[in-house]
């Protein structure tokens, strides 16, 4: 069973939408939410309604829904130079929503869509009128041509005022402008010998390089007296790289996190980053270790005792695994991913009481976040028809109806009518 965790470690689901996947952690949901909490007040946005998702692959990109789901892809993380480009990204992305830009999209998508069907309709009405099918064939050829480098022309005037606005919201939530230079030198480090070859007019975004002049000509401006006075702190700084170490030792391969993190690197975030990979690799003891030196150094680190609860759990050290876990939720509050962590070794460890609290924890988790694998350690946990609804409220949430509908049949059986599980059964019915 202590294979379970290298499903559990992040806590990874598919999302079968977007055929992407989300990965729960709440260390990294913490650090990156507290790092755009200002932009959040500078763009009105209620305290506590922008939340953060991580999505699992690995591109240099983050968009945001509903103007308060901020989604930023690991890549993003790993890849990116410091927390203030990480702000600038996130903002230019506001930016967009405080531009009204997907609803514009859309009523232009509209738009250039009739355009087209016009089009057309007057290439079919050549057709007609000639008697001759060629007379009317390059304007039906030409309509969808049309629509597209309108429709281009349109995102990339957007991506420049969504630029601009975010570069104003930086300003407004006091943060430092220069993250959108480095983040912009960055993509252009990476794709400036690619867009050198592209015509700027073919694409939906404006070349790298005229972006970034964009925000150097207005960064220039700003008055001498301007003072980021919200900018990352070294504790937040910190933070972030131990974020960056832990992505990258959970996701990379080991031969990547050596070359990343060498032995030689003593630092917080280089032990971190090895000592999950070595966790990875199977390499306990050794793994153990380095998060041992992590404690003793950082004691009151919540996230630190979390992956010692991982790797004790693995290693089949029950009771130490427990204790790491409570010491870790000692230390933070709002855990739900460690909440579960916990409820998965009180179900494996099986002594007196141990069930009944495991229950208690993955409701309290459920009721902050519902995850897949919380409602299958609660299946775990009950000993009754309650474990068909979690196992049912587990494959629903994963994706797979048939199983979801089997199982809340079972559970309609044996559970009482009324009960909530019993509703909630009906409801996946």
């Amino acid at each position: 069973m202590r294979k379970i965790l290298v499903l559990f470690l992040c806590a990874v689901f598919s999302i079968p939408a977007h055929g992407a996947s989300l990965i729960n952690d709440t260390e990294t949901e913490r650090v990156i939410t507290e790092l755009i909490a200002p932009l959040a007040a500078a763009a009105n946005i209620p305290d506590g309604r922008l939340r953060v998702h991580i999505i699992g692959e690995n591109e240099f990109n983050a968009f945001v829904m509903g103007g308060e789901d901020v989604y930023v892809y690991t890549g993003l993380l790993t890849q990116i130079k410091s927390p203030d480009a990480l702000q600038a990204v996130v903002a230019h992305e506001l930016g967009h929503t405080l531009g009204g830009h997907m609803a514009q999209m859309a009523d232009r998508m509209s738009a250039e869509m009739t355009r087209t069907m016009l089009i057309q309709a007057l290439g079919i009405g050549l057709m007609a009128a000639g008697g001759d099918p060629s007379l009317g064939a390059g304007v039906l050829a030409g309509s969808s041509g049309v629509a597209q480098q309108s429709m281009l022309a349109f995102t990339r005037d957007e991506e420049r005022i969504a630029d601009d606005m975010g570069l104003k919201l930086m300003l407004r939530a006091k943060l430092n402008p220069n993250g959108f230079i480095q983040v912009f030198e960055q993509m252009e480090h990476m794709t400036g010998a690619l867009e050198s070859r592209i015509n700027p007019n073919r694409i939906n975004h404006p070349l790298t390089a005229e972006r970034l002049a964009n925000v150097r000509t207005h960064i220039e401006t700003l008055d001498d007296d301007y003072t980021p006075t919200n900018a990352p702190t070294d504790e937040q700084r910190a933070e972030f790289e131990l974020v960056r170490a832990k992505l990258i030792g959970y996701l990379d391969n080991a031969a990547n996190v050596a070359t990343a993190y060498p032995n030689s690197d003593t630092s917080d975030a280089a032990l971190y980053a090895r000592a999950i990979a070595r966790m990875q690799a199977g390499n306990l003891d050794d793994a153990r270790v380095g998060t041992l030196t992590l404690i003793s150094r950082n004691p009151n680190n919540p996230y630190f005792y979390e992956l010692l609860g991982d790797i004790e759990y693995q290693l089949g050290h029950y009771d130490d695994s427990v204790d790491a876990y409570e010491k870790s939720l000692t230390l933070t509050s709002n855990a739900p991913q460690i909440e579960t962590a916990l409820a998965l070794v009180l179900t494996e460890r099986n002594k007196p009481g141990d069930r009944d609290r495991a229950i208690e924890m993955c409701k309290r988790a459920l009721l902050a976040t519902p995850m897949p694998l919380t409602y299958w350690v609660l299946a775990r946990a009950y000993d009754d028809g309650r474990a068909d609804w979690a196992r049912a409220e587990y494959y629903h949430m994963m994706n797979k109806p048939e199983l979801a509908r089997k199982y809340a049949t079972r559970a309609r059986k044996s559970l009482r009518p009324g009960t909530p599980e019993y509703i909630k059964s009906g409801d996946l019915i």
